[in-house]
């Protein structure tokens, strides 16, 4: 036996009534609501990747011994020089994909006003 929904949606009087109707342009002057594409999401995580890639190199540097000829100095300084090795570049990857979508972002909104 189906469960019948116990609100039905309610459904205008008129079909072209206000409530309906939806402006094809919106008015000039007012600014243009664009939806979410993940740009802030795309330009935190970008510069906080980045900034955890160069402090394990800074790290790497200063507290595990160095980087040699041969690579790190300490066991720990291979992993943080491993882990910064991945991190920087995917978090400056992140960083340009996020600018790249803010100035696209900037740009849809000012032609389209």
């Amino acid at each position: 036996m189906p469960i019948a929904d116990p609100m039905p949606p309610t459904i205008p009087d008129k079909p072209n009534s206000e409530e309906t109707r939806t402006p094809a342009i919106p008015p000039p002057g007012k600014p243009v609501r664009i939806a979410d594409d993940g740009t802030h999401t795309l330009l935190i995580g970008g510069f906080w990747i980045t900034l955890v890639g160069l402090l394990l190199l800074l790290l790497t540097e200063t507290v595990f011994g160095g980087i040699g000829i041969d690579g790190a100095r300490s066991n720990a300084g291979w992993i943080a020089l491993v882990f910064a090795l991945m991190t920087v570049p995917f978090g400056v990857m992140l960083l340009v994909l996020g600018i790249a979508k803010w100035l696209r972002k900037r740009r849809l909104r000012r032609h389209s006003t």
